[in-house]
């Protein structure tokens, strides 16, 4: 029952992987907010996100322009974009593979052995995936906070954590967590089906023969 239980919460928490869908598509990554003097009415946000940025101004007005080049950018940039696309596709593959692993599934029903393996396989992916999404999120965090610090930047361009990088964070901890889950549901060796033995023949006499 324990083990039915960590299958269906790891399977649901590692849907958290959607998350990192989000979290690429948000412009939302690193912000910060500029002064035009004193007059707040000027203020404005700027966004960067993976694939473009965007200037949010005081009317309400927002509006965004997607990176020209590939090979302009940073290698920062380019490195996380590639670790979050990676995360993506192997959590959906790991989605089905841990769906065809549930308890509640039809499939594989017969042999609860390769069901159980199949769980495992799937945890297993949702654990490099979600690893992925932590080394990305933590890698690009890394560098707005060490721009941050720096004395050569300047006071009016220094970035702050954005909303997309902290979608990153949960997503990343809800795919290692249910990934770990599902890996944990594999039950022990001697719950597994053993073979019902076939009855041994009878010895024979030797006086049905003449």
């Amino acid at each position: 029952m324990a083990n039915a239980g960590c299958n269906c919460w790891g399977f649901i928490l590692a849907f958290g992987a959607i998350g990192a869908i989000a979290s690429t598509a948000m412009p939302q990554m690193e912000r910060f907010t500029s002064y035009a003097g004193d007059n707040i009415v000027t203020a404005q946000s700027i966004y960067e996100g993976l694939w473009m940025s965007c200037v949010s101004q005081s009317t309400g007005q927002i509006q965004c322009k997607v990176y020209d080049s590939l090979l302009n950018l940073n290698s920062t940039l380019q490195a996380t974009r590639a670790l979050m696309v990676v995360c993506i596709l192997l959590g959906l593959i790991a989605i089905f593979v841990a769906t065809v692993g549930m308890k509640c599934m039809k499939c594989l029903e017969d042999d609860e052995v390769q069901k159980m393996r199949m769980a495992i396989i799937g945890g297993v992916i949702f654990l490099i995936a979600g690893l992925a999404a932590l080394v990305a999120t933590a890698w690009y965090g890394h560098r707005i906070v060490q721009e941050f610090y720096d004395p050569m930047t300047p006071v009016n361009a220094r970035y702050e954590f954005g909303a997309a990088l902290f979608t990153g964070w949960a997503a990343a901890s809800l795919c290692l967590l249910g990934g770990a889950l599902l890996c944990c549901s594999c039950p022990r060796k001697t719950s597994y089906p053993t073979p019902r033995p076939y009855p041994k023949p009878a010895p024979s006499s030797g006086k049905d023969y003449v």
